[in-house]
């Protein structure tokens, strides 16, 4: 019982870290407000989007899922500022499993990404998005299922990292790549053979792909390859981090 009331601490602190920094909360959802609205209806006129839609229609799942990504990845930064004010050495030294402490800052910062992602589902009558009970609620299982793999991205960065400033200027140079090429911001069966062969490595272009099809039934891959893909990818992650986590202390 000791490694579930590990994961259950680590979770709850991340949430009330979350709750009451309201300024993070507003801050946070600047940049995927800016990219709907400005470059979805700049672009709208003259980009052609799949099934007759509206551009801003289309980049909608993905900008909720850039949102999750960019506040799961960002999320593991406590990590860092825990080891440097030695949190994380109290953690470590605890009787419980290294696997549950991953577990739990998983959960943790999956939760708050979830959270900023469902405010951005209040804007999707403003983008002319219909979204019923249904589609929320998958919406809901995609979101936490890329924020799950991204937040198991963002603790492999950061098992190793001693500094904060590190920490960022890494997750700067992995983070916009694997946004730009997620096919979040343009249809994906226009692209040159080269590019194509990038967004297909990959793996936020099957959570985008997921989420766009759940939201606006447009998808480029069957749901079992994006859901295949992303777990695979989730397991993964997590699994280093363990083995990161066994070895840094």
């Amino acid at each position: 019982m000791g490694d579930f009331w590990a994961i259950y601490i680590l979770w709850l602190r991340d949430l009330k870290r979350y709750w009451y920094d309201k300024a993070r909360i507003f801050a946070s959802l600047g940049q995927p407000i800016l990219f709907l609205f400005v470059l979805g209806t700049a672009l709208s006129p003259s980009v052609a989007a799949p099934g007759g839609i509206k551009f801003s229609e289309f980049i909608f799942p993905g900008i909720i899922s850039m949102t999750v990504l960019f506040t799961s990845i960002f999320s593991a930064i406590s990590i860092v500022w825990d080891r440097e004010f030695g949190f994380l050495k109290e953690v470590l030294v605890a009787p419980v499993s290294r696997w549950s402490i991953v577990i739990g800052k998983a959960l943790g910062g999956s939760t708050v990404a979830v959270l900023q992602g469902c405010l951005m589902l209040l804007l999707a009558p403003l983008v002319g998005v219909q979204l019923s009970l249904l589609i929320v609620i998958q919406s809901i299982f995609v979101m936490f299922l890329i924020a799950f793999a991204i937040t198991g991205l963002g603790i492999v960065i950061a098992a190793r990292m001693k500094e904060m400033e590190g920490f960022q200027m890494i997750v700067n140079f992995v983070i916009m790549p694997i946004f730009f090429l997620s096919g979040a911001l343009f249809p994906m069966d226009r692209l040159p053979s080269w590019l194509a062969l990038l967004t297909r490595i990959d793996p936020l272009t099957y959570g985008v792909d997921m989420l766009r099809g759940v939201m606006l039934g447009i998808h480029s891959f069957s749901y079992i390859l994006n859901l295949v893909v992303m777990l695979g990818f989730t397991f993964i992650m997590f699994a280093v981090a363990v083995i990161e986590f066994n070895l840094a202390e």
